[in-house]
């Protein structure tokens, strides 16, 4: 294949990528734009393995990559569960970071590089940030992908002095990213190039343990982020048009989603990065945040299949204990039992429920749950007061009323669904235990609530059973 032909193939490549970030901007479209990402890379992949830069003899070394990515994908794709699509995200991530370092030393240690000059110092400039960014995304992703899956605690690890800490690690990159280019040769330059990936990847660890569990929707979308912004570090080491392009796509695409989802926590970014969010509760202008009093009034599975054979609006609202229970199933036939009655039934979104970005989002299409009756968070708060059952699945921080009654309160002005106003709320969780960010909720003692304890998935079962009667 021609130089030219290749380029026309990756501009190809590029367009489909762009048609499949907008296919993938709403649940309606989302098939098509996973089809149109698969057909670009497909190109992306076919136009690089025939394209002038791969020699007979890097052949079978490719195929060989090929093979292993692909059967790692095929095996991901087959045995990961729904609820552990957080950790596999996370750990895709990681992935791009540590491919972004390892490139980074390759291209630097590579004899067929002969640069000098100008050009000599803006490759290293190159390799430099590029390694640095794939570092502190490959440990940074392996933290996250700990915290999701339990290994490691969600509560913020707060090291004494940690702001001076980063500070510190920053003029350490700084000055021997400074020797690194004034260095002589490779074997002068690889000692200050080392330290810093060093450097980086205690960076990457420091940086997400500081993070609080309740954060880890936004910690997904910013290592998004980053591995994007390595992928396209790796373009402009490996001088590849696509990787440059498309590691830029799904940075700032990537940054985008962060800014959303600190806007749907009521967070600043930089408040993110710091970490913090879980530690001790702060404490209100006026005293202590108010602890929640009072008694809870629990409810059968019989009791609340009654309440809801009688309502004709109802709202459900999926956390992430839905999805450890693998409920979706169930919730998709208990609403599709309710709807056929005639009852106005409709799921609502909060944009940080779950463990990463759309996360019930994609609970709820792998269930068949109608896309028009799947709201968010803004197109459904007002229509609480009017509704007559709500059912909250494993969720907690999301439903929370001391977002907006308790100042004091850690998640004081975030927005939350305002399931309380309705007629009748029923959260249902295994016991009384706080939400993965560690905050107490008011709603459980509320006079119009009602708690369902038990496994989410039996409890829906009895639900169900009930209503068919």
């Amino acid at each position: 294949m021609s130089a030219n032909l290749a380029t026309v193939s990756y501009i190809g490549a590029t367009i489909l990528f762009i048609l499949s970030l907008g296919g993938l901007s709403h649940p309606e479209t989302s098939r098509r734009g996973n089809l149109y990402g698969m057909i670009g890379m497909a190109i992306a992949v076919i136009a690089t393995f025939l394209g002038p830069r791969v020699t007979s003899g890097g052949y079978a070394w490719i195929v060989i990559a090929l093979l292993v990515g692909a059967s790692v994908g095929l095996y991901a794709a087959k045995k990961v569960k729904m609820t552990e699509m957080p950790e596999l995200v996370a750990m895709m991530h990681s992935f791009v970071g540590l491919a972004a370092a390892l490139v980074g030393f390759a291209s630097y240690v590579d004899p067929s590089v002969q640069l000098d000059g100008a050009s000599k110092t803006i490759h290293e400039i190159e390799v430099y940030v590029g390694i640095l960014i794939g570092a502190v995304t490959f440990s940074g992703s392996l933290i996250a992908f700990g915290k999701l899956n339990g290994k490691i605690s969600g509560k913020p690890v707060m090291l004494p002095g940690r702001h001076w800490l980063n500070l510190a690690l920053l003029v350490i990159v700084i000055v021997f990213g400074y020797g690194f280019i004034q260095a002589e040769n490779t074997n002068a330059g690889m000692i200050p190039l080392i330290v810093m990936t060093v450097v980086a990847l205690a960076f990457g660890v420091h940086m997400v343990m500081a993070i609080g569990g309740a954060d880890m929707p936004v910690v997904v979308s910013m290592l998004n982020s980053y591995s994007g912004w390595a992928a396209s570090a790796t373009g402009f080491m490996l001088n590849n048009d696509l990787l440059i392009v498309t590691g830029a796509l799904v940075g700032s695409s990537g940054a985008i989603l962060s800014y959303i989802m600190c806007r749907a926590m009521n967070r600043q970014f930089l408040s993110v990065i710091a970490g913090g969010f879980g530690a001790a509760p702060v404490k209100a202008a006026a005293g202590d945040a108010a602890q929640p009093e009072g008694e809870v009034t629990p409810i059968s599975a019989a009791e609340t299949a009654e309440l809801l054979r009688e309502a004709k609006s109802v709202v459900i609202v999926p956390g992430y204990g839905m999805a450890v229970a693998q409920a979706q199933h169930t919730v998709n036939d208990i609403a599709s039992r309710l709807r056929a009655k005639g009852c106005n039934v409709r799921f609502a979104i909060h944009p940080v429920a779950g463990r990463m970005p759309g996360h019930m989002n994609v609970l709820l299409a792998e269930a068949k749950v109608p896309y028009d009756i799947v709201l968010e968070m803004d197109e459904i708060n007002e229509d609480f007061p009017e509704t007559d059952v709500v059912m909250v699945i494993g969720a907690n921080d999301i439903v929370n009323p001391a977002a907006e009654d308790d100042p004091g309160s850690p998640i004081a002005g975030m927005p939350v669904l305002q399931v309380w106003k309705a007629h009748t709320s029923i959260v249902m969780k295994r016991s009384m235990a706080s939400g993965y960010a560690g905050v107490d909720n008011p709603l459980f003692y509320k006079d119009n609530n009602r708690m369902l304890f038990g496994d989410a998935k039996k409890m829906l079962d009895e639900v169900l059973a009930a209503l068919e009667i």
